[in-house]
């Protein structure tokens, strides 16, 4: 395979429109793998480019019209503008950051972008309003349009079939993931990449102006004039691939070595923290592998021949070995289910044992019950819950260990599981910075028993469905520094 080459696996053609030779540029349109590294999207962009004799346009566009845009979302996905314009400036590539400034502002934009294309690449996200908006776009556009999938160490089309255990997923990655270890994106697909600067049209540059550079900034005012929620405010976390950057060498240097005994334990603080940055593809799951990876001093040959589904198979150090299943095996696995099952957010998806089982307790009677409201707002019972929840709202992050028993205790705490699972989804998809995302609905769905088993004893309100308590928790979990800090007063 050529060195630019994208595996076809990810490839996928969104239309039957021919490419057109003559045309100005290749425009990637860059939706979720937010980057100029490590990119399989723009490596496979160049690659057109160069075959074409073609420059690449780069369009990165921010909506306000999406369900939970928010100071808190685009904020972050600005800084991770601000990065990529000097990025790609620095490259000699032209790059257009366009931020919408009401609902349907940006309508018209990518056609009119593609009436001068020689083809259209984007990537392929399975998940939120991207699958829609892309194959829409795919019917419109008058070019070739193609998706490239740059989601995990697998590419999507690798898998036939939704597997409904990590187990069974494991097993199947310790088969045919060593295939693809061998295919990873170049590093920096710009580096020499000697193609001429492409023209932004003038008539788009006019009707679609470039975001300002106090937009990119994110300040205050700048976003005080778009029409999104106000009341959430931005993160904790910095955007971008620079930030993303930092906080994977930060990871591997300070936290990797107490990973594995320590991530559930709220006070040790040793999380990756790089969910948010994979989500909105600052990062590539390919650069955190390969940054693991050099610090292991792993090759291949280390993998452990095997097809057993345990963990433990790649031949690194036990604390790596803990991470890897988090960043391949589970996080695979919400990439596997939303590729191939378009009601992943639908309560009828649930295993049938699991509906079956919750069907059986719905009219057990609820200690507690609360409203959305009160739950955004932290106001239960429960100071671990309450806890949990002021983090995901004050900073768009949640402790890992934490979100499973939050979910959990949303279950218990409702009329009905199905109204339990679409309080989860929103309180998840408004606050967290790596909500919308196909693991996101991994472990929602997990709360309800989905990738997990029937639990004995049978219990009120959960059936035969794991439960989790906030007295236990505290029992076993070092908490007394992370209590202090997000209870209230």
């Amino acid at each position: 395979m050529p060195r630019a080459a994208v595996p076809e696996l990810r490839v996928r053609a969104v239309n039957a429109a021919p490419t057109r030779p003559d045309g100005d540029y290749v425009l990637y349109w860059m939706v979720a793998a937010r980057r100029r590294r490590a990119n399989f999207a723009l490596q496979r962009a160049i690659a057109l480019g160069r075959e074409l004799g073609r420059p690449v346009l780069v369009l990165e566009a921010l909506r306000c019209g999406y369900r939970w845009a928010s100071d808190r979302l685009h904020t972050f996905v600005l800084q991770g503008m601000a990065d990529n314009a000097a990025d790609f400036a620095a490259a000699g590539v032209t790059y257009h950051a366009y931020v919408e400034p009401a609902p349907g502002a940006g309508k018209g934009l990518l056609e009119a972008l593609a009436a001068r294309a020689c083809a259209i690449v984007t990537d392929d996200f399975p998940c939120f309003f991207l699958p829609r908006m892309v194959a829409a776009a795919g019917a419109r556009v008058p070019v070739r349009m193609e998706v490239i999938d740059g989601n995990g160490l697998l590419p999507m089309r690798a898998a036939e079939k939704v597997f409904g255990r990590a187990f069974d997923l494991r097993r199947f990655l310790q088969q045919e993931l060593p295939l693809h270890l061998g295919d990873f994106p170049v590093g920096d697909p710009l580096a020499r990449h000697g193609l001429p600067l492409a023209e932004l049209p003038p008539d788009v540059s006019r009707r679609w102006p470039a975001a300002s550079p106090a937009l990119l900034a994110a300040e205050a005012a700048a976003l005080a004039a778009l029409p999104i929620d106000h009341e959430v405010g931005p993160g904790a976390l910095r955007g971008g691939p620079v930030a993303a950057g930092a906080t994977l060498r930060s990871f591997l240097a300070d936290k990797l070595a107490r990973y594995g005994d320590e991530r559930s334990q709220p006070d040790a603080d040793c999380a990756s923290g790089l969910s948010p940055y994979l989500h909105f593809g600052h990062l590539s799951a390919h650069q955190v592998f390969a940054g693991l990876a050099a610090k292991e001093d792993w090759s291949r040959d280390r993998l452990v021949a095997t097809r057993s589904g345990q963990r433990g198979w790649f031949g690194m150090s036990e604390a790596a070995e803990a991470f890897l299943d988090e960043l391949v095996t589970w996080r695979e696995l919400g990439f596997n289910y939303c590729s191939q099952r378009q009601d992943h957010e639908d309560y009828e998806s649930l295993p049938e044992w699991c509906r079956a089982t919750l069907a059986k307790h719905a009219a057990d009677p609820r200690e507690h019950v609360y409203s959305l409201e009160e739950f955004a707002m932290s106001r239960t019972h429960d100071p671990v819950w309450n806890a949990a929840q002021r983090q995901l709202r004050e900073t768009g992050v949640m402790q890992n260990y934490l979100r499973m028993l939050w979910g959990k205790k949303v279950l218990e705490w409702t009329r009905a599981p199905a109204e339990a699972l679409a309080i989860l989804i929103e309180l998840n998809n408004r606050y967290a910075l790596d909500g919308r995302n196909p693991n996101s609905y991994t472990g929602i769905s997990w709360v309800f028993g989905r990738y997990d088993r029937p639990w004995a004893p049978e219990r009120p309100v959960y059936g035969v469905i794991r439960y989790m308590s906030s007295a236990n928790t505290v029992k076993k979990l070092k908490m007394k520094q992370y209590l202090a800090r997000w209870q209230e007063g």
